[in-house]
């Protein structure tokens, strides 16, 4: 099962550095009944991206809760078996929770299949959406414009191999 763990470039340091995402529990999206079902698709690259998505979302987040990180986004993705990142039912089809699952243990470094992260060039518009982020959540339309604005940045893909040049002096 492929799930997308959101994180930053320190938290992608320390995965690095500890050769695994922990500890658990790991907050992440994957492809889930409920996002299933509000996407309305079978095709699962377009759910994979559908929950890529949600994890920059999330990424996003953690950027506007740490002021220190550079204003980039990042996702991993991670392989883990099937059963081991459950959705919470609980949590139904809340908007705000759709692909949302939960891994109980930490994930070693050999099970990343890659990591996907903001280009340079969002790096403005990233940390623009992460200052008004808590006026877009309470219904400011133009800090949604200016969140939304962050999410049409593409995230880059990027092997394991390059995790290294991603943490740069940071590792």
């Amino acid at each position: 099962m492929r799930v997308y763990v959101p994180t930053t470039l320190p938290g992608l340091t320390a995965i690095y550095k500890a050769g695994e995402l922990g500890p658990g529990p790991l907050d992440a999206f994957a492809v889930t009944p409920a996002l299933r079902e509000w996407y309305v698709s079978d095709d699962i690259e377009e759910l994979e991206y559908a929950a890529l998505s949600r994890a920059a979302q999330a990424s996003l987040r953690m950027l506007a809760g740490d002021p220190r990180a550079p204003r980039r986004r990042v996702v991993v993705a991670v392989d883990v078996p099937d059963g081991s990142a459950p959705a919470d039912p609980d949590r139904g089809l809340d908007a705000s929770s759709l692909g949302a699952v939960r891994i109980a243990r930490p994930v070693p470094f050999a099970r990343i299949a890659a990591v996907h992260v903001d280009a340079d060039d969002a790096e403005a518009d990233v940390a623009a959406a992460a200052d008004v982020l808590g006026a877009a959540d309470v219904g400011d339309d133009d800090a949604q414009f200016t969140v939304d604005g962050a999410a049409d940045h593409e995230l880059l893909w990027y092997a394991t191999q390059e995790i290294p040049n991603i943490v740069g002096g940071d590792a």
